[in-house]
């Protein structure tokens, strides 16, 4: 016990590092991207045919209630302060909106989607992937398609998706989350809707995925196949399926359960470009809007959240890992 508590501080240590220095460059980059945020915003008022009276006076304005006008030493120390309250800052693109609504506000969709696609991708792809290494047979010839699908971006394969599915057969909307005018509310109708729109954007990220999750499944069975514990477990009798299932699947699906949690750590950044391309309402399409309107603010709470869950899912997966693994388990002890 007092060795995995070491193992533990050990860990914990190390991620809080990685979240401080994270903030540090979070904090800088968006700064350092040339231009303004405030000068972006009039501009794009009047391209779309608004006459701003007293610009540089509004910008002024904007830049003291945002803490534009302070050197960077002293935004970074007021960042740091807000950061540690919980309080992520108010919008520059959508003020006077604060940046953990319009984040809650998105989370779920990126939640939903995301989680859906990774989980049932993950599943279907380790169990095809764990029978076509063990056995071979009619399986095996999966492995093409896992590799073709597997290279080709999930944004690419949305725009084929769009192509024949949307603008050929006509069966599936272009863009939203649900049809608009809809009242949010848990009924069958709208749960339907719902699904009915997520279906492209989840369609393009599984089938993606689903290549490399097979791809990953099928190699390690493979490695493992010529294991002493798996020849030994042979010379007792024991059956064929319960070997592949009590032994080499528990082997196997360790580096699988490694890509499980850093893409489930993942999910709250979002699926950016299928968002984007599917105008879906998620974290991705926040951050991108951001991105493109030098939203320093959004930017900045968009990455510090993306990096607490991902580290956060690293460090659960330090933490099980000595739990599944026996091995790991007794360095720890």
């Amino acid at each position: 016990m007092l060795g995995y508590l070491k193992y533990f501080i050990k860990r914990l240590c190390i991620y809080v590092g990685v979240v401080l220095f994270a903030i540090i460059i979070n904090f800088m980059i968006p700064r350092m991207i040339p231009g303004n945020p405030l000068q972006t915003i009039l501009a794009q008022l009047s391209y779309q045919g608004s006459t701003m009276e007293g610009g540089s006076q509004l910008i002024e304005e904007y830049k003291r209630m945002f803490g534009l006008d302070k050197d960077l030493a002293t935004q970074f120390i007021d960042y740091l302060i807000e950061l540690f309250k919980g309080n992520l800052g108010y919008s520059i693109l959508y003020f006077p909106a604060k940046v953990q609504n319009l984040v809650m506000k998105s989370l779920p969709w990126t939640i939903y989607l995301l989680s859906m696609t990774v989980v049932i991708g993950w599943v279907i792809g380790t169990i095809l992937g764990a029978v076509a290494g063990w056995r071979g047979g009619k399986l095996g010839m999966l492995a093409p398609f896992a590799i073709l699908f597997g290279t080709i971006p999930y944004y690419i394969l949305a725009l084929l998706l769009i192509f024949l599915f949307v603008y050929w057969l006509g069966l599936f909307p272009t863009s939203g989350a649900y049809t608009p005018g809809m009242e949010l509310c848990f009924d069958l109708k709208f749960i339907v809707d719902v699904l009915w729109h997520s279906a492209l954007p989840a369609l393009s990220i599984i089938i993606s995925s689903l290549g490399w999750w097979f791809l990953g499944m099928r190699s390690m069975m493979r490695s493992i196949q010529g294991e002493d514990f798996l020849h030994f477990a042979r010379a007792k009798g024991i059956k064929d399926w319960e070997i592949m299932l009590r032994y080499a699947l528990r082997n196997a699906v360790l580096p699988q359960i490694t890509g499980l949690g850093l893409s489930l750590g993942n999910i709250m950044g979002g699926a950016l470009l299928t968002e984007v391309i599917f105008a879906y309402p998620g974290l991705g399409y926040l951050y991108y809007t951001a991105i493109i309107n030098l939203d320093y603010t959004m930017i900045q709470g968009l990455t510090v959240i993306i990096t607490l869950s991902l580290c956060g899912a690293m460090l659960i997966l330090e933490l099980v890992y000595p739990l599944i693994d026996p091995r790991i388990s007794r360095r720890g002890d």
